[in-house]
């Protein structure tokens, strides 16, 4: 079984090949360029360096949501084109869930934190169990405040992890009573890889969609569909 992974939902952008339980390659970036700019060219990358036909792809797996409005987009398309030109499913791989694979067997509650603007995150909490990531919050649009008081409410020691953790580590400082630690720069972003694994194992449950029907889950309504319908009060 031979995946390709995308994840552009938010600052970084990254592709992967998972091959069998291996990563056979994976390019990531996190600097100030568009996704659009740097998505393709990754890929054409590793296709060229790792001697890839793309024809031998069995699946695409795509962080799917939630996350940044025009990233989502732009991995979406991405994945659609592929799967249209391919004829090859799409795994949706949700964005929250992915992100704590990054700390894959952690004995910690696990929290990743994206920056959703107006001190909101895009936030879920799991543990790992027996090898087994574990749901115990399901990915959702939450402000920091809340989630600080239901951490409290669980009671475990958590590990965050996001781009959320730098606009938001003083509040939450702040706001918690148990203890709590940051991950480290090697695990605290976005990985194709951690989709792409994720990903297998979805599929191998019976997830996956057709390129036709695949769309981003947003979670929440974009600005300009808020003001938009502010101004309609």
């Amino acid at each position: 079984m031979r995946l390709l992974a995308l994840d552009s939902s938010g600052l970084v952008a990254s592709v992967a090949i998972i091959e069998d339980g291996m990563t056979v390659a994976e390019y990531t970036t996190n600097y100030k360029k568009t996704h659009s700019q740097t998505l393709l060219p990754m890929l054409d990358e590793i296709k060229r360096m790792t001697e890839l036909d793309l024809t031998t792809i069995d699946a695409i797996a795509v962080a799917a949501g939630p996350g940044s409005f025009t990233g989502l987009r732009i991995g979406s398309a991405t994945a659609k084109g592929l799967g249209l030109a391919l004829d090859i499913p799409i795994i949706p791989v949700p964005t929250v869930d992915a992100l704590a694979y990054n700390l894959y067997g952690s004995n910690q509650l696990i929290c990743p934190l994206m920056d959703a603007r107006r001190n909101q995150v895009y936030t879920g909490l799991y543990t790992f169990e027996a090898g087994a990531l574990q749901i115990v919050e399901k990915q959702c649009a939450m402000d920091i405040t809340a989630l600080a008081q239901r951490i409290n409410e669980i009671g475990r020691e958590v590990i965050f992890l996001g781009d959320g953790v730098p606009v938001y580590a003083e509040t939450l400082s702040a706001l918690l009573k148990v203890a709590y630690s940051f991950a480290p720069a090697s695990c605290n972003r976005q990985r194709a890889a951690c989709v792409g694994v994720l990903g297998a194992e979805l599929l191998a449950r019976g997830v996956s969609e057709t390129a036709s029907a695949h769309a981003p889950e947003y979670l929440r309504l974009s600005q300009a569909e808020r003001e938009k319908n502010i101004k309609k009060l």
